[in-house]
Order: structure tokens, then C-alpha cells, then sequence
């Protein structure tokens, strides 16, 4: 059982190395970029649009910044279309970090853990949707070290997962219409853009103050 978890540890570390090689190189921004879209992804119909989610879901679970995906979106296919396709990719992305962390890490961590991370579990546990709501909300979060620390832990997967698609939606939504160069006139588009961007800020700001543990809540 020792040599299996550590075999585990082994693993994980690794593919967090590799990871980290990827982003430290600038692989994946060479990997999904607008060289990319406009070789590969553009008038290629079904196949494009599909080429477009696969590779950019799996660029965001090895942590590309999911703000690349949307702004690659609304230049590729537009700002409706882009936005929604960034969204499904970032998502997608996700899901497989966060089943990956779920299936390989969670186990070392109750073994190594165990009650020591139990209450704060037990709050997040109890808070999953709106404490992800928060977390995707704010300009501060990080796609895939958030999806590392929910598989990590013991939180449910619908309301994690759902929190990110309605969480991430915003940004989405910014970023997508920055690429999309849509027919606002230049300055009009920064505007939106900005009043999105600080809308979900002050959004999930104001949800934490709604929810925030209290000191004795978490205390052991």
C-alpha cells in the first residue's frame, strides 16, 4: 500500500514538473494561438469548431490561462459563437483537472491529512456552488490550481462544476468580445469589456461577505 502511494506521489509530482515546463516555456501559447486559428481552426467547418474546443480544452487543464481560449474564441468564430465555444473548452478543461486531482491526489491527502483539513472541508463542502461562484468571480482566482484544490478536497463535483460554468461565464464574456473585434468602435468595446469585468468583481465580492466563514466557525 506504501509503495502504491508513493508510486501516486510520484506520478502526480511529475505531471505538476511537466506541467510547469509547459507554461515556464511558453509551449502551450505556441500551441493555441492565432497562428494556430488561422491555419488550422478558421474555414475548416465542423472540424475546425471541434479541433477548437478539443486542443483548448486540453491546453486550459494543463493550465493555460483560460483568458487566451476566450479571446482566441470571439477571434475565430465571432463573439456569439466564440463565446459560448471558449466557455464549453474552458469548462471541459475543468472537468479533467479536476477528475485527474480527484482520482490520483485525493486519496494522498486523506491519507496524509485526514482531520486536520476535515473542517475547513466540511465548510467548503456545505458552501461547494457559491464558494466556486466566488473563487471564478474574482480577478484573482487561477483555472487550474482552483480545479487541483477541488479535486484535492472533498467537495461534490456537480456544484464545483457548476459554479465554475456560471462563475467563468463574465470573463468569458470579456475576453471573447475583446477578440472578436465586433463592430462596437474600439473605445465602446474596452468600456463593456471593463464594466463586465468589474461588475463580476464587485459581484463576487459581495457574495463573500455573504458567506464568509467565521473565525469560530473554523476553529479546531
Amino acid at each position: 500500500m506504501k509503495l502504491r502511494a508513493f508510486a501516486s506521489w510520484l506520478v502526480l509530482l511529475a505531471a505538476l514538473v511537466a506541467i510547469g515546463f509547459a507554461v515556464q516555456s511558453g509551449l502551450l501559447g505556441e500551441m493555441v494561438s492565432k497562428e494556430w486559428i488561422d491555419q488550422e481552426v478558421r474555414g475548416e467547418g465542423v472540424a475546425g469548431l471541434l479541433l477548437f474546443v478539443g486542443v483548448s480544452a486540453l491546453a486550459t487543464a494543463l493550465a493555460l490561462p483560460r483568458q487566451i481560449v476566450s479571446f482566441l474564441g470571439g477571434y475565430a468564430f465571432g463573439f456569439v459563437t466564440g463565446t459560448l465555444l471558449a466557455l464549453a473548452a474552458t469548462e471541459l478543461g475543468c472537468i479533467l483537472t479536476f477528475y485527474f486531482a480527484r482520482g490520483l491526489g485525493r486519496p494522498l491527502v486523506s491519507a496524509r491529512f485526514g482531520e486536520r483539513v476535515k473542517r475547513m472541508e466540511d465548510y467548503l463542502v456545505a458552501n461547494t456552488f457559491t464558494m466556486t461562484l466566488i473563487v471564478r468571480l474574482l480577478p484573482i482566482g487561477h483555472n487550474f490550481t482552483t480545479s487541483v484544490v477541488a479535486g484535492l478536497s472533498r467537495v461534490r463535483a456537480a456544484p464545483y462544476l457548476l459554479g465554475s460554468l456560471v462563475g467563468l461565464a463574465p470573463q468569458t464574456v470579456v475576453f471573447a468580445l475583446a477578440g472578436s473585434g465586433v463592430e462596437l468602435g474600439a473605445v465602446a468595446r474596452i468600456a463593456v469589456a471593463v464594466l463586465l469585468f468589474v461588475a463580476s468583481g464587485l459581484l463576487g465580492l459581495w457574495l463573500y461577505r455573504r458567506v464568509k466563514p467565521s473565525d469560530t466557525a473554523l476553529a479546531p
